[in-house]
């Protein structure tokens, strides 16, 4: 393999990898949406359950339910933070695996390679071992 096929190869693994990245900080936002969607809901469902029963409730309960909502909302700006956290480490190690890649092309391709190989042979297995047992 010639310089010219691992450079060509190598930046063709740049476009597989930003788009591997985008769909894994993809998921993350959909699940801190979900997350966020589900809170909401409860925090929801909890200020209507507070307001049905603050006829006959106690100060304490107020209280309570009052800190419950204010931990659920900490929660989200913690999850919120994370998030962002997490979109920053991933940006950070795309770009040094991109990086990589283009300073050393035959290295990227003759690992991706390797990984390539590796988990065909675990798919491999895993299929024989599934096939003999049924």
């Amino acid at each position: 393999m010639n310089t010219n096929t691992s450079s060509n190869m190598a930046r063709d693994a740049v476009p597989a990898m930003r788009k591997a990245s985008d769909d894994m900080m993809e998921s993350a936002n959909k699940a801190l949406d979900s997350t966020r969607a589900q809170a909401n809901q409860a925090l929801e469902m909890a200020e209507n359950k507070v307001r049905e029963l603050r006829g006959s409730v106690d100060p304490m309960v107020d209280m309570l339910a009052s800190k419950a909502q204010k931990m659920a909302r900490q929660s989200l700006d913690m999850a919120s933070e994370a998030k962002e956290r997490a979109e920053k480490s991933l940006k950070n190690a795309a770009d040094a695996t991109t990086r990589y890649v283009s300073e050393q092309p035959m290295r990227s391709v003759l690992m991706a390679a390797a990984v390539g190989a590796t988990v065909a042979l675990l798919v491999s297995v895993s299929r024989n071992r599934n096939h003999n047992r049924y």
